[in-house]
């Protein structure tokens, strides 16, 4: 996910993991500048979705590395979670947007 850049604040972006034995996705990668640039980089590289939501993003960068998301967050990372599966297996997603934060 990232944050677009304004004029008086540069790109943030954060990464999160899931893997079946965690409880909630974990915040894997997170940084401003150049750091979020090179985030981002590779996720494109790898294919994965970038989300652009500030407001997601600034809750997410409060989040300690290697942790999980608090469950005030479960909601939203889990309803971007659903839209990205309905794009990913091809049906047409419950809105034209993905959710905000």
């Amino acid at each position: 996910m990232s944050a677009p850049e304004s004029p008086t604040q540069r790109r943030e972006a954060v990464a999160l993991a899931y893997h079946a034995s965690d409880g909630a996705p974990r915040v894997v990668a997170r940084g401003r500048g150049l750091i979020a640039d090179e985030i981002i980089r590779r996720a494109k590289e790898s294919d994965v979705f970038v989300h652009e939501s500030r407001e997601l993003v600034a809750l997410l960068m409060q989040v300690d590395l290697d942790r999980e998301i608090p469950p005030a967050l479960y909601t939203a990372i889990a309803e971007l979670l659903a839209w990205l599966i309905r794009i990913d297996a091809g049906l047409s997603p419950p809105t034209d947007e993905p959710p905000a934060a």
